[in-house]
């Protein structure tokens, strides 16, 4: 403002002092030294340390942070930064700036760090100054990997899957859902039983949470015991093996179920015949000829506890003669479902008799005259259900249709490879459980079956992971034979299988 008033003004410049030192000119501060001469004469890293050693697990890949806590960190990692400047003592008599790694053989056993600290020095001056650290690192195992390493079938807890029942589809389902979240990392050993699984692990908490964690995916009931192994009386410490039974619900999905009279009237008078459509960690259930739904949770689940009337081994497969529709459709707990009455016959009796059969079910959006579908043969069916029994004067319709089935278009596609493909736990098969070949052909059957229930709901592979087979290779013959209403997993929801190493590759098998 002075300037545009034509005041005449001075202009402020910097003064300059020599240093004390060398003499040479410098912007003046506290100490009336350069830096060159500052840093020659105070040194503000004296004291802290140069060289530190660090314990490293090969086998966890955990370093140790003393006493007894293992950390888990790979390197040139946030976290191993971070555990690296913490092993420093006296770091608290300077202020820390910045901090980086210095690259190294990942080989050499040498990780190093540039610091750089600040300190208030002669009359208020500030230094600022730089300085590496190198830590020697050495191999040590801990003690959980030292105990596996010793005898590997020395667990600590050990959880016992089991779900009786005549099939394994349950445990295929549960197996892609532990893959997609890491729920059995930590397992030391894991066992195909006869109907289950054995999971076996180095410390109790890790056993604690994977029954947590099964808590959350499927309604199960669970108990545990604990069995003294060694004890020292002098220091009063007992060591233990603990064991964690866990029973999943028999009822699994696509089951026909009668519902007991007080489970019944519960879910306001809801059935009694109703099929099971979804089972996460409560079972949905629907009425086939209302549509009505309910949801079970598993702590009513097991206060009255029941079984299926039928399974989906038992279903049986009918021709669609005619459709005609009731109701339109309509969203029933996240699926579409709508009423219709329909004709069907039973595909085994072509050619034997003219039974046909008129049913009222929930997929008039599905089918269509001449379609296939699966369904429950009630009508030639010999039930022994104690609660069908408690309903007298009831009904029983012939016939309860429970999906669509694609059988006939799939037997163009047989022996044919799909785009995508499945990983596997790496579990040991009890020698029980393999009897002979039909155990083998039986698995095998059920394995595909849960295959082609992943291709046909998208609701059932939401929570998994599918991977692109690399070997598929699409032809365009097999697309115009194929046929469009064939379903299949779209390409988008495939993920591409991330090989880092040729050792990796024999670790985690892979299933087409």
């Amino acid at each position: 403002m002075a300037e545009e008033a034509g005041m005449f003004v001075v202009h402020q410049t910097i003064g300059s002092v020599l240093c004390c030192k060398c003499g040479i000119p410098m912007a003046p501060n506290a100490a009336n030294m350069c830096v060159k001469c500052l840093r020659s004469e105070v040194d503000i890293t004296e004291g802290l340390q140069k060289n530190v050693i660090i314990i490293h697990c090969p086998e966890c890949d955990t370093y140790l942070q003393p006493p007894r806590t293992w950390i888990r960190a790979q390197l040139e990692s946030k976290e191993l930064l971070t555990f690296c400047v913490k092993r420093l003592k006296n770091l608290n008599k300077v202020r820390l700036v910045h901090a980086e790694f210095i690259w190294t053989e990942p080989h050499s056993k040498r990780i190093k760090v540039k610091l750089k600290v600040q300190k208030e020095v002669l009359n208020g001056a500030i230094l600022e100054q730089t300085y590496t650290v190198e830590y020697v690192v050495q191999d040590q195992m801990c003690e959980s990997c030292t105990r596996v390493q010793a005898n590997p079938d020395q667990w600590v807890a050990a959880v016992q899957l089991r779900q009786h029942v005549s099939h394994r589809r349950t445990f295929f389902y549960l197996e892609q859902l532990i893959l997609r979240h890491d729920a059995a990392v930590r397992a030391i050993r894991i066992k195909q039983m006869d109907q289950g699984i054995d999971f076996f692990f180095g410390n109790r908490s890790h056993a604690v949470k994977f029954v947590e964690f099964l808590g959350k995916v499927a309604p199960i009931k669970s108990r545990h015991d604990k069995q003294l192994v060694s004890h020292d009386t002098k220091s009063n410490n007992y060591n233990y093996k603990f064991t964690f039974s866990v029973e999943i619900c028999p009822v699994c999905r696509e089951d026909l179920i009668c519902l007991p009279p007080k489970a019944a009237i519960s879910l306001g008078n809801l059935g009694p015949l109703v099929i099971c459509t979804k089972v996460t960690n409560n079972i949905a259930l629907l009425d086939p000829f209302t549509l009505r739904h309910s949801f079970l949770d598993a702590d009513q689940y097991w206060r009255t506890s029941f079984k299926s009337l039928l399974s989906s081994r038992q279903l049986v497969e009918y021709i669609v003669l005619d459709v005609e529709i009731v109701a339109a459709e309509v969203n029933v707990g996240g699926s579409k479902y709508a009423l219709a009455d329909a004709q069907v016959a039973r595909v085994s009796d072509f050619g034997k008799n003219d039974t046909i059969f008129n049913v009222r079910t929930h997929l008039g959006h599905l089918l269509n005259p001449g379609d296939y579908a699966l369904g429950f043969d009630l009508y030639g069916a010999n039930s022994n259900d104690i609660d069908l029994d408690k309903y007298k004067g009831m009904v029983v319709p012939d016939v309860i249709l429970m999906k669509k089935s694609y059988e006939e278009k799939r037997l163009r596609k047989r022996g044919k490879p799909r785009a995508w493909k499945l990983k596997s736990l790496g579990m040991e098969v009890d020698d029980t459980t393999t009897k002979g070949r039909n155990e083998e052909e039986k698995r095998d059957s059920e394995y595909e079956q849960f295959l082609r229930d992943l291709e046909e709901n998208p609701e059932l592979r939401f929570n998994i992971s599918l991977y692109r087979n690399e070997e598929y290779q699409p032809s365009e013959m097999a697309s115009v034979t194929d046929g469009e209403d064939l379903p299949s997993v779209p390409l988008d929801e495939l993920l591409g299988d991330l090989d880092l190493s040729d050792e990796e590759d024999g670790e985690s098998s892979m299933r087409e």
